[in-house]
């Protein structure tokens, strides 16, 4: 059993769908279909009502050139100096950290091999990102994963690297209305492989408007090295997340701040620092943008790299980035669960409503979940949240699901705000737990996979109630709350059948 829970954990609870939930998750705002990602990448059949480079990595980060090109290559190129220099520093902090010998680090010589390039894996419009993005139109990422080629056989290297585009391209030409009702018609699009490919980039297509003009900064997630051996449940694998933005005086994408990702090393070691942080945190209209999951954390309390630990989904890990900052993580946290109660009543008592913090343990989990490593240690598949489609292998060994369970699962919430955008409504941006994708005011909250098997649950206490914050999370029918990982230090399980 700890070795089920322990392979479990490091997948994300990947689990089969029913029909119906299958059918809800199907592309609408997103592009899976491997012959179209194919097409998209590599251009082969150009036709006059699609004009378009394609996305290519290569013409898309530099668009004087054609065609695709080996890492070894795209690595040297001056644009991409300062990841690689990021890439540098990692590698030898961990080569000098007092646990290196324990670490198995990535194959570097592998990822940056002549035999090895990036493929476009998947591409995600985010219309519900309106509400970071400064037109209000949100973003598509393009999501690009290294395959290493050698003696005819491909192998898949535990990497993504994304491009971040503004939805609405570089010139600002279409309004956010037509950049969502773009996306939303293209569901109803019979086409499919090459012939999709090209309807998406012709000129009434939602993406052609992009290019490398659109790009708004680059993010890396990086197996970079692992730990133990998972057949004897003891496995770990260490994900390196940051982000790059395009720096016109250098001419090259620099490290650049990650979004709401909190420096907590930082904040604790600077207590005047974490002081401002948690008076600023804990202000009313705060605190409704925090319940929300809408909060933009000023960048004076950010971090510009995260290591996300898989699995730790229902642990407190230290590299969580609330660990030490809320709730009884240590002795002494910056936010004390005393804080949080008197915090929310007084937001309360101005008219707030919470939907989704409700209790201390609530505030903690969500001041895990806005982060990014936060979000990728829980229900990812294997640290990856869109490991996408391998369009390079053979059809038998494709992965059968492009995108993990809260990618399935948060479709219809993301639907929804695209449909207000298209309409002129104004979009209700509220999201739920990265745990347990919700769409606020429906009933779908009870249906599979929000409550199916691998679901996360509320977890009866000593005393036998669940956490306000998560009391709705219940199973389905069959299924019983049970402790994840052997632990019940944290209010929450995971549904599966009730062991007899």
């Amino acid at each position: 059993m700890r070795r089920l829970l322990a392979m479990m954990l490091m997948i994300g609870c990947l689990v089969p769908l029913p029909a119906a939930a299958a059918d809800a998750a199907s592309p609408v705002l997103a592009v899976t279909d491997a012959l179209a990602l194919r097409e998209l990448d590599i251009r082969e059949q150009h036709d006059a009502t699609a004009p378009h480079p394609g996305f290519g990595l290569r013409q898309t980060l530099d668009p004087s050139s054609a065609g695709s090109i080996s890492n070894d290559r795209l690595f040297a190129l001056p644009v991409l100096s300062g990841l690689r220099t990021a890439l540098d520093d990692e590698f030898q902090r961990y080569r000098e950290a007092p646990t290196a010998a324990r670490w198995k680090l990535v194959d570097r010589d592998k990822l940056e091999a002549q035999t090895t390039r990036f493929v476009l894996a998947g591409v995600v419009a985010r219309i519900d990102r309106g509400f970071v993005a400064a037109d209000g139109c949100g973003e598509v990422r393009l999501i690009y994963r290294p395959i290493h080629e050698i003696d005819g056989t491909a192998q898949r290297l535990p990497m993504t690297l994304n491009l971040v585009l503004r939805a609405r391209g570089a010139d600002g030409a279409l309004s956010c209305r037509e950049v969502a009702r773009r996306w939303l018609a293209a569901a109803a699009w019979p086409q499919t492989g090459a012939d999709r490919a090209r309807r998406l980039m012709a000129a009434d297509g939602p993406l052609a408007p992009l290019g490398p003009d659109s790009i708004d900064r680059l993010e890396l997630n990086l197996q970079i090295a692992t730990a133990g051996d998972a057949a004897a449940g003891e496995f770990r694998a260490d994900y390196l997340l940051q982000v790059f933005r395009f720096d016109r005086a250098s001419g090259r994408y620099q490290v650049a701040a990650m979004e709401n990702q909190i420096d907590r090393d930082r904040l604790i070691a600077d207590r005047e620092l974490g002081q401002a942080f948690k008076h600023w945190l804990l202000q009313p209209d705060q605190l409704a943008a925090f319940d929300r999951g809408t909060l933009i954390i000023p960048e004076t309390y950010l971090a510009r790299r995260a290591i996300a630990a898989t699995p730790t989904a229902f642990s407190h890990a230290p590299e969580r980035p609330a660990a030490g900052l809320a709730g009884p993580a240590t002795a002494d946290p910056l936010i004390s669960d005393a804080d949080i109660v008197a915090a929310l009543q007084r937001a309360a008592e101005r008219g707030v409503a919470f939907q989704a913090i409700r209790s201390p343990a609530g505030f903690e989990r969500r001041l895990n979940d806005i982060t990014c490593s936060g979000c990728h240690q829980t229900l990812g598949i294997g640290g990856f949240h869109v490991p996408g489609v391998d369009w390079t292998a053979e059809p038998t060994r494709r992965i059968a699901a492009p995108g993990s369970p809260h990618f399935v699962a948060d479709q219809q919430r993301r639907r929804a705000i695209a449909a207000a955008v298209a309409e002129g409504r104004a979009p209700d941006y509220t999201r739920g737990f990265t745990d347990r994708p919700e769409l606020h005011g429906s009933a779908v909250n009870d249906d599979e996979p929000r409550n199916g098997w691998g679901a996360a649950c509320g977890l009866p206490g000593a005393g036998g109630g669940v956490d306000p914050s998560f009391r709705n999370w219940t199973c389905a029918a069959g299924l019983s709350c049970q402790p994840a990982g052997g632990t019940t230090a944290f209010p929450i399980g995971m549904c599966i059948v009730a062991p007899r």
